[in-house]
């Protein structure tokens, strides 16, 4: 089974997806922005800080490019905007691990201080929270559709039932209707 074949076409979850990948996309979309307001060289390594951030012309860059892609996304949406948070998160969350290996070494190219790390991990955590929501539970709901796709026959049988009751309620307001035409007096019909 490919990860696509557990995704619903249509559903509500779609506007957490939606706006979760536009509200990460756009912080960072600024956070780079700011980055080349100040005409930061691309690889400084001096200190140069944008909202408590220390950063430089690279990382304003992949900020820009990855918000945009959220953005992207957001405007995209449904399942393309939850894979795309998830796959985006992960990445965040690797980069998190990986730059706090590279702290105060020539390899922090992009310019990474503490603040940043935790500012990655946050984002990172925020970003898969967006993508994975209603997709990763041990309580889904009976009427989302990750849970109906796992479990099909149980969905069939429930989605049955359903119909079921939907029709002896009919059934029983018509016969509700007719009882009530007898006992008015009325011809049946009229």
């Amino acid at each position: 089974m490919k990860l696509r074949d557990e995704l619903p076409t249509d559903h509500r979850l779609a506007l957490v997806y939606r706006y979760g990948a536009g509200l990460c996309g756009v912080v960072l979309l600024i956070f780079g922005c700011l980055g080349f307001a100040d005409q930061l060289s691309p690889f400084n390594t001096s200190g140069s800080h944008i909202a408590g951030l220390s950063t430089n012309g690279a990382l304003s860059l992949i900020s820009v490019v990855v918000g945009g892609a959220l953005v992207g996304g957001a405007i995209v949406g449904g399942n393309f905007a939850s894979t795309l948070n998830m796959v985006i998160g992960s990445l965040f969350l690797l980069s998190g691990f990986a730059h706090l290996f590279i702290l105060d070494r020539p390899a922090n190219i992009l310019d990474f201080g503490m603040t940043n790390v935790i500012f990655t991990f946050v984002m990172a955590l925020l970003i898969l929270t967006f993508g994975m929501y209603g997709r990763v539970s041990s309580k889904l709901s009976h009427d989302n559709p990750y849970w109906r796709r796992r479990h099909p026959r149980q969905a069939a049988e429930e989605s049955l039932r359903a119909r079921h009751r939907r029709q002896s309620a009919s059934l029983d307001s018509g016969q509700a209707d007719a009882a009530h035409e007898i006992s008015q007096g009325k011809p049946r019909g009229q």
